[in-house]
């Protein structure tokens, strides 16, 4: 398995040690662009991995959401968490002027513009996550307590209803 530090981006990197963070980084080696693949190639739960999703408004703003990564996001109840009208999955180009990250690769942290973010109620009762880390081959290893605090943000109720 490749270091994970040495090829993921120097700006994660920083602003993780900058806030007291070790960085742990995985490089299983094989890409991982879907949760299963992910999941399998770490060897946790599809629900410890999550996704980082940017969401864009039809003037431009933006939110970001995170959920594990086996749900579905609802857009209209990330647009009510963050008090917007509306707002659909933001272009691949819009997300990495926005995070600095491609889509895909999305890092739950330190992105390139600061954007409101909302975690999904599920995500704040797991111990730690893996999310995205600059490339759809890394992952970035998390305590859910460190995730809540670099993104400033609670639980929120994001999913898509079942059925």
């Amino acid at each position: 398995m490749p270091d994970g530090l040495s090829v993921a981006p120097p700006r994660l990197i920083a602003y993780l040690r900058d806030h007291g963070i070790e960085p742990e980084i995985l490089a299983p080696g094989v890409p991982m662009p879907t949760v299963p693949l992910a999941a399998a190639a770490i060897g946790v739960a599809e629900s410890a991995i999550i996704k980082s999703l940017l969401f864009q408004t039809k003037d431009g703003r933006c939110v970001l959401a995170i959920a594990s990564g086996p749900d579905r996001v609802s857009r209209a109840a990330v647009a009510a968490a963050v008090g917007y009208p509306s707002c659909g999955l933001a272009s691949p180009e819009v997300v990495l002027a926005v995070t600095g990250y491609p889509a895909g690769g999305v890092s739950p942290v330190a992105h390139r513009e600061a954007v409101p973010v909302v975690v999904d109620r599920r995500v704040t009762e797991l111990a730690e996550v893996y999310g995205g880390a600059g490339a759809d081959e890394l992952l970035l290893r998390l305590s859910t307590a460190d995730l809540l605090r670099l993104t400033r943000a609670g639980g929120s109720d994001i999913l898509q209803p079942a059925g």
